[in-house]
């Protein structure tokens, strides 16, 4: 698992909507309206570690038949490691470019879902390839929220500091400014997962 990975782990304890009935409830038509907006585009999911650009990017991508693609995976088969060792053995500024690279070709791939590490909207060209490539959508949770998440996942290199709860506010006082300029916003809450997708494809149907 990478950085930013929002694995289910991170979602843990909240009811994954089986046997509610939601993934059947989707009416086709709208999913078909989508695809047909959405043409040779990618979706591609933003947020902080924890907004779960994993968990519900693999729902969402199921929901409309399109692939899922996780960058942070990507990165670590591109670098033969995983993102951990990649700061620790070259640090962040290599990985950061290493990540755009992998981003910028894996946007030449749509229509598909993609979820981006968190760190990765941040930097003006991978930004400015996503908006050219299709459509951004901001997965945004509030601190707690996250905080309840990503202490389940002691790995992720960022938060190795003496204040885990001090450096996530610092990341989302420096991030959600630049988060806020995605296409579309939708609140990263607790609640069955097939409920929030509910929500995506909602705005997503009247957004694209």
């Amino acid at each position: 698992m990478g950085e930013d990975d929002d694995g289910d782990a991170d979602l843990a304890g909240i009811d994954d909507g089986a046997g509610n009935g939601a993934a059947t409830r989707q009416d086709p038509a709208i999913t078909e309206r989508i695809r047909q907006k959405l043409g040779r585009r990618t979706i591609s999911l933003i947020g902080m570690m924890g907004a779960g650009k994993s968990t519900i990017g693999r729902r969402l991508a199921q929901r409309l038949d399109l692939p899922f693609v996780d960058a942070d995976n990507e990165i670590e088969a591109a670098a033969g490691m995983v993102i951990a060792e990649i700061f620790r053995t070259h640090g962040e500024d290599h990985f950061r470019e290493g990540e755009r690279r992998v981003i910028d070709r894996l946007l030449d791939n749509g229509p598909q879902v993609l979820a981006t590490g968190g760190g990765a909207y941040m930097n003006a060209d991978t930004r400015q390839r996503i908006g050219e490539a299709g459509v951004s959508v901001w997965l945004k949770a509030d601190v707690e929220t996250l905080l309840r998440r990503v202490r389940k996942r002691p790995t992720r290199p960022l938060l190795q500091t003496e204040d885990p709860e001090g450096t996530l506010r610092r990341l989302m006082d420096e991030r959600y400014p630049v988060y806020a300029e995605a296409d579309l916003t939708l609140i990263s809450r607790e609640g069955p997962h097939e409920a929030i997708v509910d929500e995506l494809v909602a705005l997503l149907d009247s957004g694209l």
